[in-house]
């Protein structure tokens, strides 16, 4: 059992740490902190590493040591507690931590499982002793978290890193780029190399600069610099602010995103920085960056250049650049096969793999019914966006109307700030666009692939309608179709690889949607099982792990035509135990037919139902018809009587007025995923 046992830190007390239960031989982690200034460690004694502290002024200013103590801990789990610590508090905001970021990094030990669990408890406690502020689930979805220099990085990543800390340390001038497909931690790596460049004795005089070219990026990893000891906001740039000093390196992230002279605004700003620095009018970003900096080490994926202002694959070609790759997927939890999979499509390739188990990937036949997912995804787990392509006007911009984007009934707005739109207030009724989604991480994204791209199913080509293509400086000088459609189907790439947990598809264009179901419907429907801790290992219960409680399914629902109510228990669904309200009988039904697609309720959808004999207007009711047939709709009232109302794409669904004998038997809660 974990705990945290607190002592004053001071030279008298040292005493008290020799004889307390762990304080001479046996793994701990430890917190010392004034409040202000934190460190975090990890030691098999307690006594001797805190008198060394004690030596160090930096240190002594601190005036508590919280112990984190458990019978069972091993040095391999104390040392991912302490990484996992040192994450988390540099996140939590409440101090500036005094480590390093060197040597944290992802590895497997024994029961890694367990002492995850004992690490949220842990946590847990941290808070309610008031020594921590957020939720680790609040947290996870920070940008403190997502972009700190104290992730754990990948075994590629740190390979990278060491590789690129000895190119700089060779004081010769060099240019290096690091590709890598998006999720693959790109971001993650600049803000970690940043940190370790300015710890390091041998590089820590060096004048570093991190160039993000988006500036709504650009402004979140300055917020996240402000809260690190020894980085400044103002250390974060963009590509302008280069040519105002001469640098030692240059860190890049998004270097894809460079400009080059075409489709920009502000000609007249751009061409007076290349006469400033003695440049022809043709140079790029790049060129500025090249020029004003020793080191360069560009962050790059050539499949998210999205506009002809971006540098061209051929200006990173022609550089006599060191090459390194980085591969290991960190975003999309179905990994670097999920990546792929979204390249084939868009490449028109068959994918070589389509089933991602665990993995929400779903394509919706109406935008209504992935909205409202999108908008349950976000009450849940925070961060579920619904994105789109830059196919609509954006009217409510100029104020010529009060929405922006209309598909059959629904009316849509787009982003009302560029300015870190996915944590901003109003985000999940509006519409995000590329240049507000690329570089971040979303835990759902709902993707609306516009009208300005549709599907020739005889030639099996992609076609691009430039007049539905709304993105001026998108299209602006373009002149062969093919470059325009390599843009828009990058858009498409990146909007698409930003889920973490699921990813959802809506398609304008008809056909298009046909030939994205034909592939993403081919999956295998899996039951991902819950996973247990083997027998041996003791079970500790996480604040933040679901219990599923059984819920039995009892048949179908006919939504459409009538099939008979099936009243034998066919199966047993898992059912977190959170979505049930004490006191109420469950059962689930699947569904059939399509006469409620419209309500996001489509065939084959698992229906958690609550039993109830009687339904209130609005409800979208079970109801037995004709002591035999089930069928689900939206209950109502018409001229005194009550009527069953289909919410369907398809006009051939009537009302269905009920008949003596006919019954309520419960009210749909929610369409349920097993994942």
């Amino acid at each position: 059992m974990s705990k945290i046992e607190s002592f004053n830190f001071d030279k008298e007390n040292f005493n008290q740490l020799k004889e307390f239960e762990f304080g001479l031989n046996w793994p701990v982690v430890y917190i010392l902190e004034d409040g202000i200034e934190v460190y975090i460690g990890e030691t098999n004694s307690l006594y001797r590493r805190s008198k060394e502290h004690y030596e160090l002024p930096e240190r002594r200013k601190l005036k508590s040591i919280h112990v984190i103590t458990d019978n069972e801990y091993n040095n391999s789990a104390t040392l991912d507690i302490e990484s996992e610590l040192i994450k988390y508090i540099a996140a939590d905001g409440r101090y500036i931590l005094q480590n390093g970021n060197a040597g944290l990094r992802n590895y497997n030990y024994y029961n890694r499982v367990l002492y995850k669990t004992k690490f949220e408890i842990v946590w847990e406690n941290l808070r309610e002793k008031g020594i921590v502020k957020n939720t680790i689930s609040d947290l996870r979805n920070s940008d403190l978290f997502k972009y700190s220099p104290y992730k754990s990085l990948t075994d590629d990543q740190l390979d990278v890193a060491k590789r690129i800390y000895r190119d700089i340390k060779s004081k010769e001038k060099n240019t290096i780029i690091v590709s890598g497909k998006p999720g693959t931690g790109k971001t993650i790596l600049a803000t970690y190399l940043f940190k370790y460049l300015k710890e390091q004795e041998e590089t820590k005089h060096l004048k570093v600069g991190l160039v993000v070219p988006m500036a709504s990026l650009r402004q979140t990893i300055g917020k996240v610099f402000s809260k690190i000891k020894g980085l400044k906001s103002n250390m974060v740039i963009g590509p302008n602010d280069v040519v105002k000093n001469e640098y030692d390196v240059l860190i890049v992230d998004e270097s894809h995103r460079l400009q080059r002279r075409k489709g920009i605004m502000g000609y007249g700003a751009y061409d007076n920085v290349n006469t400033r620095i003695g440049l022809p009018k043709d140079a790029t970003q790049l060129d500025w960056i090249t020029k004003c900096s020793k080191h360069r080490i560009l962050l790059y994926d050539p499949n998210q250049s999205i506009k002809p202002a971006d540098i061209r694959p051929t200006d990173f070609d022609k550089l006599n650049a060191k090459k390194y790759e980085i591969t290991t997927q960190m975003r999309v939890e179905a990994g670097v096969d999920f990546i792929d999979f979204i390249e084939h499509i868009f490449d028109l390739k068959q994918p070589k793999k389509i089933n991602f188990p665990g993995y929400d990937f779903r394509i919706f036949d109406n935008v209504e019914g992935m909205v409202a997912e999108i908008k349950t995804k976000d009450k849940k787990h925070q961060l579920a966006r619904v994105v789109a392509g830059y196919a609509w006007p954006w009217h409510t911009r100029n104020g010529e109307q009060d929405f922006d984007i209309q598909i059959g009934d629904i009316k849509l707005v787009w982003n009302s700030t560029a300015q870190d739109w996915v944590n901003s207030k109003n985000a999940i009724n509006e519409v995000g666009c590329i240049h507000t989604v690329q570089g971040y991480d979303l835990n759902y994204v709902g993707v609306i692939i516009g009208p300005e791209l549709s599907y020739d199913k005889v030639n099996h080509k992609f076609k691009v309608d430039r007049e539905k293509y709304f993105d001026t400086n998108g299209r602006n000088g373009i002149t062969d179709p093919s470059e325009l459609e390599r843009y828009v189907i990058n858009i498409y790439k990146t909007l698409l690889t930003r889920g973490i947990k699921g990813t959802y598809i809506y398609a304008v264009d008809e056909n298009l949607r046909e030939y994205l179901k034909s592939i993403i419907n081919a999956q295998k429907i899996e039951i991902k099982e819950v996973s247990k801790l083997k027998k041996q290992e003791k079970e500790v219960v996480s604040p933040y792990a679901s219990v599923m409680v059984e819920i039995p399914l009892v048949g179908s629902a006919p939504c459409g035509g009538p099939l008979l109510g099936e009243q034998n228990i066919e199966d047993m669904i898992p059912v977190d135990k959170n979505k049930l309200r004490p006191g109420v009988q469950y059962f689930v039904l699947r569904a059939s037919g399509d006469s409620m697609d419209k309500a996001g309720i489509k065939d084959g959808d698992l229906v958690l139902c609550r039993y109830a004999e009687k339904g209130e207007t609005g409800d979208k009711v079970v109801a037995l018809l004709g002591g035999e047939n089930v069928t689900i709709k939206y209950y109502d009232k018409k001229n005194g009587r009550r009527i069953l109302l289909p919410k369907s794409t398809n006009p051939e669904h009537q009302p269905i007025i009920p008949e003596e004998g006919d019954m309520v038997q419960g009210i749909v809660q929610e369409v349920i995923k097993l994942d």
